[in-house]
């Protein structure tokens, strides 16, 4: 038998390594202020597409979303700070320092052609990361989130409603969780839903809540003229008027049998959205 040179076989080496690298493999970014941001990439192709979760959820929320669209494109599901595998040490979990976060992935992943994907509170991340890197971002897809973008808070009903998240963290965020699926939901999926989000550190939870019920989307879409694409359950109204009066451009797809976790329930309806909406802001 023939042996292959060694050079020939650290080449081959190298080779499996890079295609490996190309298809699955995980990372971490350092964001403003020091903390670590954990992220996976998968796939290849453009456009990119960011994944972002919403509050005290992590990128395994994605999980259908990722292997179906990482056949074609290249893929990143991301932590914000204080959530899944990334760092805590900040002081304050606000709408802008988890844009930061996602921009400090794209930053070090050096990507273009980005299309920046949040669910719930993560709406409200990807417009600040939009704001703080315009010239990468092709355009924003929200799922079951930006519903009524001028629905703002006053600084009594935060108050309140943060209140009872600090006095009893898990009973709240439990109750908060079971009112957000429809009913005949999946128990299996409702329960492991349940148990994951209300067992995050409860300050990381109850000051994101505080940021996002804060947040005026209103102001920050002055700097944001990206188009945005809504994947939206029926189960509460949009408000299209309000979103195409402060947005770029404003579309909304809606879902039915599904409540605020539509990319869990139903992730083969979710998927053809989702996959018609990145043809319409690619072309």
């Amino acid at each position: 038998m023939r042996r292959i040179p060694k050079l020939w076989v650290a080449v081959l080496l190298v080779l499996a390594v890079l295609s490996g690298c190309g298809r699955e493999r995980e990372g971490r970014a350092l964001s403003w202020d020091n903390v670590a941001i954990s992220y996976r990439v998968q796939g290849e192709g453009e456009p990119v597409l960011v994944f972002v979760h919403g509050w005290c959820c992590d990128k395994s929320y994605w999980k259908f979303q990722a292997a179906h669209f990482s056949k074609r494109h290249k893929v990143v599901t991301i932590d914000l700070g204080g959530h899944g595998k990334s760092g805590l040490g900040r002081k304050a979990w606000t709408m802008e320092a988890f844009g930061k976060d996602v921009a400090a992935v794209v930053e070090k992943l050096d990507l273009d052609r980005v299309i920046l994907i949040g669910h719930s509170m993560g709406g409200a991340v990807i417009i600040e990361a939009a704001r703080q890197m315009p010239e990468r971002v092709t355009g924003l897809v929200g799922a079951d989130t930006f519903l009524d973008l001028e629905k703002q808070y006053t600084r009594e009903q935060i108050e309140q409603r943060v209140a009872r998240f600090r006095a009893n963290f898990v009973d709240e965020t439990s109750k908060l969780v079971r009112g957000v699926f429809p009913p005949g939901a999946d128990p299996a999926l409702v329960e492991w839903v349940v148990r994951d989000m209300s067992a995050g550190p409860p300050e990381v939870g109850v000051g994101a809540m505080e940021g996002y019920l804060s947040f005026d989307a209103k102001e920050a879409l002055k700097e944001v003229r990206k188009p945005i694409y809504c994947i939206n359950s029926v189960m509460r109204p949009t408000n299209v008027e309000a979103g195409r009066r402060y947005a770029a451009a404003f579309e909304v797809k809606l879902m039915s049998g599904v409540g605020h976790f539509l990319m869990l329930e139903d992730p083969e309806g979710f998927n053809r959205l989702l996959a018609e909406t990145i043809n319409e802001l690619s072309r």
